[in-house]
């Protein structure tokens, strides 16, 4: 009899730990559905204080730590630049910090200073026209993980089936959701100048490499050269133009010399933002913003990405 009454306790407490982790896991959005649409952004151009990581994606956690040690008020925020399934993880690249400020108001020269006193860097990012977006519940540790395996699928399909050129992808964690959006103009300006120094250094290779196997063309290359770099990615008023949507989906500004591995590699050449059929509402179910509108500005709670880990 003490037996079946040992047995009996074992299974309940076994159901007991199971009906925990499944609450667990639908609280950190298991269950949550995702849902992306396409429209104006709720965020206008932003300041940031970032680092550069070369390396796999998993090993961010480190610099989400750091920058959010510096001033934990802030906003989280991760850019990637490579898709993890066409670039091998030692490639892959990103940058992540911390959001100084937002909109017309600068960050202060005491937190720029701050920052860059930790080796951070500051770059400022446009507010684009359009983008493709998406959200998804930052409740636990495990949130971050399920978002990676739902939500970057569902980019990728959504942004596939519409010949979209939507990139690179951006992570902006706000208090309790964690805000993905995808470009679909001005791409260039969201390209931090480690990414665009590390493309000249590939088309410099190429083209090194082209101009031995052809020796009679070395002074064509050369030239060919010279006029790539001065439209290329530190012009901030051509990548506007070069960028567009319809531009060719294999590079970011000057499509034949460019990585064939960015994230611009998940949407197809042809189709514009003007063409979209634009859902009527933004990420957080409230009407989308008109042209002449003000964006919504976002506030972050104390928090990082790393949250709940202890």
């Amino acid at each position: 009899m003490s037996d079946l009454l040992l047995l009996g306790l074992i299974g309940g407490l076994t159901l007991l730990l199971l009906l925990t982790l499944l609450a667990f896991a639908g609280y950190s959005g298991l269950l949550t559905g995702v849902a992306v649409s396409a429209g104006s952004p709720l965020i206008r151009n932003i300041t940031v204080a970032y680092k550069f990581h070369v390396g796999p994606y998993g090993n961010t956690g480190q610099l989400f730590t750091e920058s959010c040690s510096i001033s934990p008020e802030l906003r989280s925020i991760a850019v990637y630049y490579d898709h993890p399934h066409m670039v091998p993880p030692e490639k892959c690249r990103c940058a992540v910090g911390s959001i100084l400020s937002e909109g017309e108001v600068s960050p202060s020269p005491e937190l720029i200073q701050l920052y860059q006193k930790f080796g951070f860097k500051i770059f400022s990012f446009p507010a684009p026209s359009h983008v493709v977006t998406a959200t998804f519940p930052y409740t636990t540790s495990l949130s971050i993980w399920l978002a990676t395996r739902r939500v970057h699928p569902a980019l990728d399909t959504y942004i596939k089936e519409r010949k979209l050129c939507a990139h690179p992808r951006l992570e902006i964690y706000h208090q309790d959701q964690i805000h993905f959006v995808c470009p679909l103009a001005r791409q260039g300006d969201f390209y931090v100048p480690e990414v665009k120094e590390t493309e000249r250094k590939c088309r410099g290779l190429v083209e090194a490499s082209d101009a031995q196997v052809d020796g009679t063309g070395a002074d064509t290359m050369s030239d060919m050269s010279s006029v790539s770099l001065e439209v290329g990615p530190g012009s901030r008023e051509t990548s506007a133009i070069t960028l567009s949507p319809g531009a060719s989906s294999r590079g970011w500004d000057d499509g034949d010399n460019r990585s064939e591995h960015s994230y611009s590699e998940s949407g197809a050449s042809g189709s514009s933002f003007e063409e979209l059929d634009l859902e009527g509402e933004g990420p957080l179910g409230e009407p989308r913003l008109g042209p002449e509108a003000k964006p919504l500005g976002l506030f972050r709670e104390p928090t990082t990405p790393e949250k709940d880990e202890e």
